[in-house]
């Protein structure tokens, strides 16, 4: 399944793992942001885009979804595959 999903994270976030193992179960193919390689301006630019301090931090077609709980929330509602198509 390709969508347009982009995940911010950082080396040692349980919840990026599990974000990212749910996508891999589904076969969806997502591009990753590992805010610990990435220059502080990066974190501090997502940060004044969201308004959510914590990753992972989510987006489906540019459209920010919120973090693990928000995705998995999506899925248990069914409409995950929705929003992937």
């Amino acid at each position: 399944m390709a969508a347009d999903v982009t995940v911010y994270s950082t080396t040692f976030c349980p919840y990026c793992v599990r974000a990212k193992q749910l996508l891999e179960r589904k076969g969806v193919e997502f591009k990753e942001v590992n805010l610990s390689n990435e220059a502080p301006e990066v974190r501090t630019e997502l940060m004044q885009r969201t308004k959510h301090r914590t990753v992972p931090q989510i987006f489906i077609k540019d459209q920010f979804i919120g973090g693990f709980d928000q995705l998995y929330a999506l899925e248990k509602e069914g409409k995950l595959d929705e929003l992937l198509a």
